[in-house]
This record gives structure tokens, C-alpha cells and sequence, in this order.
């Protein structure tokens, strides 16, 4: 099959990444699948708003401390060894807690300590997958690849809450989990089986990746912090579906672990619709849209809190999703493609620190808020801080955050290096 070099699924044309999506593919729906199984287990153990906070809390904590690093990790070192470290990692918390739960002795401490391992494995594993995008398709198919990537993700939130629904139901959280830890594998044999030949080797740096310089660099550079600004609050407050939808199913509806995975599915209906279109609109990626979409996106969720039964609070999860997915697209697009290559792991790092790094504190402040002032009242707030965060943002930095045309970035270059682009 001929595969358009300018077309909306031109990085296929790229043999390395054809074999990591497919494996991401599967990987991606193991990953939803975990994610409603864990949150499910949670309230089985403790029937509590709070604990499903604090456990996604610890997930994402590492974020604060290595995601850095991550990045640093990902502009010094081989990036396809470090991401079989991080598969590997993975792998083997989601085993061990799939068989934790199969064999009935599962605690509250083990879910805690194993989302803890996950997240270390996580932090780094982020920023060094995000840059080595660059690496498998070269900087001109780069933004259509991320694209590409938020689709593949998404599908698998679209399959991933269904089929953790249907298994806890018939056989409980356990074999999710099991199915999880199996994806990671199969990640990792999709790793060794890549050509390195067909890499776009980039450049890295020669001495020691300093975190100091990734911080400068995106200091002197609005167009990238701005965006890491709306991504923080929309992430924060606004991006917590698994926690709303976990409360929403239980609390106000009252339904099971079937409606609860279901949930998710609607979601990823709208999410997927967003990243297949964002494919096609490439050409508005630009600081502003970022303020803008978050903006539509703290509305969605504003209103989602209104939503009167099970059925009208489902079938508006889509909006959520298309417009929350769009807005993380261009923002994601624009941190890599405007990131000098040199530096760009690390500037992946402080966004993925920005974007995941408030979970740790947004998540169990909303658990603690939907027990003692609701749901409902906990929904509308989110939504209001995310439009209203955007709106200022947008107001105060809205002539400031076109891309410098010589900006550089004082850096120790490497020997020369291949470049296939």
C-alpha cells in the first residue's frame, strides 16, 4: 500500500512506527482497561471518594520528581533502551497486582505501592516516548504522527473501560490488570524488533543533559509557556474523567461496574473523533487555539455537572472528550515541533511535570470536595477554573507568543550525527 507522503496518515510510511503503533495499539487498551479496574477496586476496598483521590494521587506524584529527569534521560541517552526499562517496570507492577487480586490477597497498601511503582515508571517513560517520536519519523511527519498517536491512545480508551467493564463483571478487577501487564511485553518485543538504520538521529547533548537548561530555554520562550500554563489548569481540574465518571456512576446514579466502564467509552468516542480530525488541522496548532480549546473544554465540563440522568450525562461525555483532545493535541504538537531538537526531551519533561504534575495535588482535592460539598457542585468548579485560567492566560500573553525567529539555546553539540530528514 502507497501511503500519501502529504496525506493524513503520511508517518505510516515510516516502517518503524507501523510496528509500534500496532503494539501501542493493544498496549493502549491494556492501559484503559487497568485504569477502570484500579478505580473499581479502590471503591470496592474502601467505598470512598478520598482513597480514589489519594491512589491517583501517588500514581502521578513521581511525575513531580523525575519527569525532569525523564526528559534529561531522553536528550542524553539511547531512547529505545530506556523505554524497555520503563515497559518493563510497568509490566511487572500491573502482574504483580493482577495476581495480587486473582489470588484474593490484595490490601489497600499494595494497590497504593504498586500505582506508586507504575507512576516512577511513568515519569520517566513520558518525556523519553514523546521525544523519541522525533526519532522514528523525522521532524517534517512529526506533527502528523502525534496525531497518529492521540488516535491510537484514544481508540484504546474507546475499547479499553468496555472490556474492564465486561471482565470485572464476570470475573473481577484481576485479569484486567493481568491484561495490562501482558501489553507491556508485547510493547517490548516491539522495541527490539525496530531498525535502528531507519532512525532520524537527532542531536544530543555531548556533556551532562542539565534540567537548568531545559527550564531557561522554555523561560525565554511564550509561545511554549503559555501553553504549559492552560495545560496545567485544564490538567489539574478539568482532566479527571476517571474520577468524576467513578463518582458520577456510583454516587449520583448509582449504577455498576458495567455503566461505570461504560462511561469511559463515551468519552473516547468524542476523544477519538477529535484526534482522527486533528490530523486534518495542522495548520491552526497555534498558542492561541490551546487557550481557546481549554476554554471549550472547561464549558463542556461545567455543563456535564447539570446533566439530569445516566443517559443525558453519557451521551455529553463526547463533547468533553472531542473538545479536551483537540486542545491537548495542538499543545502537545506545537511543545515538540517548536522545541529545538537539541533540547526537546527536556522541554517534553517540564510539559509532561506541568500536565501530570497537579494530579497529585488536583485529584484528591476533588475527592475530598465532590464528599463534603457533592458531585455535582465539585463538577461545575472544575469546569469553571479551567475556562477561566484560559481566559486570562489568553488575555495576558496574547501578543506575546509568536515563535522567536533566532532564538537558540547555548548547548554543547555532539560529533555530527545522522539526520535522514
Amino acid at each position: 500500500m502507497r501511503i500519501n507522503e502529504t496525506g493524513n496518515w503520511r508517518a505510516f510510511r515510516h516502517r518503524n512506527f507501523r510496528i509500534l503503533f500496532a503494539a501501542n495499539a493493544i498496549s493502549n487498551i491494556g492501559t484503559w482497561a487497568q485504569r477502570i479496574a484500579q478505580d473499581w477496586l479502590v471503591l470496592q476496598l474502601t467505598h470512598s471518594g478520598t482513597y480514589l483521590g489519594l491512589v491517583t494521587a501517588l500514581q502521578f506524584t513521581p511525575v513531580l520528581f523525575l519527569s525532569l529527569h525523564g526528559g534529561a534521560l531522553a536528550d542524553r541517552f539511547d531512547k529505545q533502551k530506556v523505554l524497555i526499562a520503563t515497559n518493563l517496570a510497568g509490566g511487572l507492577s500491573a502482574i504483580i497486582l493482577g495476581l495480587l487480586v486473582t489470588t484474593h490477597h490484595v490490601k489497600l497498601w499494595h494497590v497504593f505501592l504498586l500505582a506508586f511503582m507504575l507512576g516512577v515508571a511513568n515519569a520517566v517513560d513520558n518525556p523519553v516516548r514523546q521525544s523519541f517520536v522525533a526519532e522514528v519519523v523525522g521532524h517534517s511527519d512529526l506533527g502528523n504522527a502525534v496525531s497518529l498517536n492521540s488516535a491510537n491512545f484514544n481508540a484504546g480508551r474507546l475499547i479499553g473501560p468496555g472490556v474492564s467493564g465486561a471482565l470485572i463483571a464476570a470475573f473481577g478487577t484481576g485479569p484486567s490488570f493481568l491484561l495490562n501487564g501482558a501489553s507491556y511485553l508485547l510493547v517490548i518485543l516491539s522495541l527490539m524488533y525496530l531498525r535502528k538504520s531507519e532512525f532520524y538521529f537527532l542531536p544530543r547533548s555531548a556533556g551532562v543533559a542539565n534540567v537548568r537548561e531545559g527550564l531557561r530555554y522554555v523561560k525565554a520562550r511564550p509561545d511554549l509557556y503559555v501553553v504549559m500554563i492552560v495545560i496545567f489548569f485544564m490538567a489539574t481540574f478539568g482532566l479527571n474523567f476517571q474520577i468524576f465518571n467513578a463518582l458520577a456512576a456510583t454516587k449520583i446514579f448509582h449504577r455498576g461496574a458495567m455503566s461505570f466502564g461504560l462511561l469511559g467509552t463515551f468519552v473516547a468516542i468524542g476523544s477519538f473523533s477529535g484526534a482522527i480530525i486533528s490530523a486534518r488541522l495542522e495548520g491552526l496548532r497555534r498558542t492561541m487555539f490551546v487557550a481557546y480549546g481549554a476554554m471549550a473544554f472547561g464549558t463542556s465540563i461545567f455543563v456535564l455537572a447539570f446533566m439530569p440522568n445516566y443517559l443525558a450525562y453519557a451521551i455529553w461525555l463526547p463533547v468533553c472528550g472531542f473538545t479536551a483532545l483537540t486542545t491537548l493535541i495542538s499543545a502537545n504538537s506545537l511543545m515538540q515541533i517548536n522545541s529545538d531538537p537539541v533540547v526537546r526531551g527536556r522541554v517534553m519533561g517540564i510539559y509532561l511535570l506541568i500536565f501530570l504534575g497537579g494530579a497529585p495535588i488536583g485529584s484528591p482535592l476533588i475527592g475530598w470536595t465532590a464528599e463534603k460539598i457533592g458531585v455535582r457542585t465539585t463538577l461545575a468548579a472544575c469546569g469553571a477554573i479551567t475556562v477561566l485560567a484560559a481566559f486570562f492566560a489568553f488575555q495576558r500573553y496574547r501578543y506575546r507568543v509568536e515563535v522567536p525567529k533566532d532564538f537558540s539555546v547555548d548547548v554543547v553539540l555532539p560529533p555530527p550525527y545522522e539526520n535522514k530528514s
